[in-house]
């Protein structure tokens, strides 16, 4: 029994044609349908012998998110506890003082213990503590350069763009669309930089998620005849200091705590 944790791992074994021929409008579809148990596997013609052997039983699921994000963090811990914090401190250009290897969450301070465990005198948001501990394990270092790319160029964005569109980037552009004035004091309350860019957006923000991780979010206002558009940004080196999995827990991240906070105060 193979373990398939979402229908994203069950559309990246298909050929993305939405040919129709399992009876579903697009592949995307037919990916849902398997994973909840609707259809087998093999209801798609265009696999391998060797997909649908492997992946052709029952599938094994998560019982809960939570559960698997607590194993995810749990193993992170473990790992962490196996490196020199002093020499991941150096590697990343950060902070290490008293055992503890200090770095910057949104321009907050946090400290990270050789148990893997995150502190600080700021609210610790669920979403950043698997990036976080990811970061300080496998990011390179690397200077960001300054040239801004969309999530589809980083390394594995493609097969993810279509689930970081609307998990990411939609729910920030209705709270945009209902809360300008928030959205913009709000990007300011996590540290963020309004700038001028290349890219001609009427809001223009530069967020540090991560000390050596920019994101840079821009949002069109509606004009006549033209709907609005908000797109997230990403500094060219971020793959040298992120993956992509990271990257978008963080960003789903981002867009949930934001939601929340408009329905806090925004009306």
């Amino acid at each position: 029994m193979s373990q398939i944790n979402n229908p994203m791992e069950i559309f990246k074994l298909l050929n993305g044609s939405n040919c129709r021929d399992c009876n579903e409008q697009t592949c995307l579809a037919f990916a849902v349908a398997v994973f909840k148990e609707k259809k087998p596997i093999h209801a798609c013609p265009h696999l391998e012998k060797e997909v649908i052997d492997k992946y052709g039983g029952a599938v094994e699921k998560p019982n809960t998110v939570d559960e698997y994000k607590s194993e995810a963090i749990e193993e992170l811990k473990q790992k962490i506890s196996s490196i020199d914090l002093s020499q991941a401190a150096k590697r990343l250009g950060a902070e290490f003082s008293k055992g503890k290897l200090n770095i910057k969450i949104f321009g907050k301070d946090f400290s990270v213990d050789s148990g893997g465990n995150l502190s600080s005198e700021a609210h610790i948001n669920a979403y950043m503590v698997v990036p976080a501990l990811n970061y300080i394990l496998n990011g390179s270092g690397k200077t960001p350069r300054g040239d801004w790319i969309t999530f589809r160029e980083l390394n594995g964005g493609p097969s993810r763009y279509a689930h970081f569109q609307q998990r990411c980037e939609k729910p920030l552009k209705r709270v945009a669309d209902t809360y300008t004035d928030l959205f913009k004091d709000m990007l300011e309350i996590f540290d963020g930089k309004q700038i001028d860019s290349h890219i001609d957006a009427d809001i223009s923000i530069v967020l540090h998620p991560l000390p050596l991780f920019p994101i840079m979010v821009c949002y069109w206002q509606p004009e006549e005849g033209l709907e609005s558009s908000l797109h997230i940004y990403f500094d060219s080196a971020s793959d040298d200091n992120l993956d992509i999995e990271s990257n978008y827990t963080m960003n789903e991240g981002i867009a949930l705590m934001f939601e929340k906070i408009a329905l806090r105060h925004g009306a």
